[in-house]
Parts: structure tokens; C-alpha cells; sequence
């Protein structure tokens, strides 16, 4: 079996927390992966190169991983923040994982570097490149440059497509880029039913990322909170 093969109908959850959150240790977030691991999880998600080390050691799952910028950049609807230098990569290359997450659109990276650069850094050490896309028109290019997956992460989350935000998991682009078959395709945003999971495999989706709606507990209570009465 190809690495690629191991996340096909997978469910991959992504395990991660911000600045002073309460689960924002290795530790916390370790049992967190264990768990969901148990609950049937396909792969990991990870963030950070100290995370990312800490968690696969102790876990049989394939382990996409990736860096993100600290604080998050105000511009960050413009700017790339996921894996956004070559160094980042890099860092992620040294600890010896597979798969590595990268912003699959053309906005500017903060050493100057291209998709097309990092594509190739990560290709050729023999590893597998998941391009995180927010367009019909990103994946195609991130194909074209040798993407080996691409992922519908950052739908509803670049200028462009910020009207996506609160209309739920994008299906139509998951649908435009499963008939193209260029590459596999990930759904990924805003998963927070079954349901979603059962339309987007439906579709055509490779594997599907699921985030807040298992491993953030903030936001999942104040959903429940929020029908609470005054």
C-alpha cells in the first residue's frame, strides 16, 4: 500500500490549540489524539514541529503535518500562514514525516519563496505534499505543480472567498475538483455533522478533516450555550 492509500476513506482529525487554551501542550494534546484515534480516526492533523514530534511517536496513524504562523497575522485573509517558509518546511522535513501540509494558493509567502519552490522542497525528499486550496482555480495550478493532494482547507478563509464562511462545508468546490481527478481531494472546513461527512464521501472526497467540531471543547460548548436561555 502506497502512503497516499492510507488516508483513502479516512476520517483524519485535526488536533490542535492556540496561544494560553487550556489543552495547548504536547501532553494535552497527545490524549486528545489518542482518543479520537480510538474513536476511529484514519490520520492526524498536527501543527508545530515539537507537537507534531511528540504525538507520532506514540501513535500508528499517518500524521499530516504542518507549521503555522504565531500570532496569527491581522492580514491573514491575504497573507500565507500555513507552512509559510521554506524553513518551516524544512523543520518538518527533519522530523521525518510523511505527509506535510502547505498553502496551495498564490498569495505571497513570507521569505518570498513560491508554491512552486515548495512543492518541489518537499517532492524531493520523497514525501507527500497536501495543498491546502480556497479555490477551484488553486487546486488546478497546485496540480499543475505536482501537488500530490489537494485539500479544501482554506475555502472561506482568503479574501476572495470570505463569503464562504458561514455557508457551511463547501461541497460545490469539493464536487468541481473530484470531477476534474487531477489529484485526491480532501474536504476540509467546516464539517460539523455526520451528515457532511456521509455528502462529501458521496461526492467523491478522498478523506475528510474534521476539526473544531471533535477537539475544540470551547466551541462546542458554546453551541450548546448559546440555545441556553438568558
Amino acid at each position: 500500500m502506497s502512503e497516499i492509500n492510507k488516508l483513502e476513506n479516512k476520517i483524519i482529525v485535526s488536533v490542535q490549540a492556540e496561544g494560553n487554551e487550556p489543552l495547548n501542550t504536547s501532553e494535552h494534546l497527545l490524549a486528545i489524539s489518542q482518543s479520537v484515534i480510538n474513536g476511529g480516526a484514519g490520520g492526524l492533523r498536527l501543527c508545530g514541529v515539537k507537537n507534531i514530534n511528540y504525538i507520532k511517536k506514540n501513535v500508528s496513524v499517518p500524521v499530516v503535518g504542518l507549521t503555522k504562523l504565531e500570532p496569527t497575522p491581522i492580514n491573514w485573509l491575504d497573507k500565507v500562514y500555513i507552512t509559510a517558509t521554506m524553513k518551516d518546511l524544512k523543520e518538518l522535513l527533519k522530523i521525518g514525516i510523511d505527509f506535510i501540509a502547505i498553502d496551495g494558493t498564490d498569495r505571497p509567502r513570507e521569505d518570498s519563496s513560491t508554491l512552486k519552490d515548495q512543492i518541489s522542497l518537499v517532492k524531493n525528499e520523497g514525501k507527500i505534499v497536501i495543498c491546502d486550496i480556497a479555490t477551484f482555480e488553486d487546486g488546478i495550478n497546485a496540480c499543475k505543480l505536482g501537488a500530490d493532494i489537494i485539500s479544501t482547507t482554506l475555502s472561506g478563509y482568503t479574501k476572495d472567498t470570505r463569503y464562504k464562511i458561514n455557508t457551511g462545508p463547501d461541497f460545490n468546490l469539493l464536487a468541481e475538483l473530484t470531477e476534474e481527478s487531477l489529484a485526491p481531494v480532501i474536504m476540509e472546513g467546516r464539517i460539523w455533522e455526520p451528515q457532511d461527512v456521509k455528502k462529501a464521501f458521496e461526492i467523491g472526497a478522498y478523506a475528510v478533516v474534521i476539526g473544531t467540531a471533535i477537539t475544540r471543547p470551547q466551541v462546542i460548548t458554546k453551541r450548546f450555550a448559546s440555545m441556553a436561555p438568558d
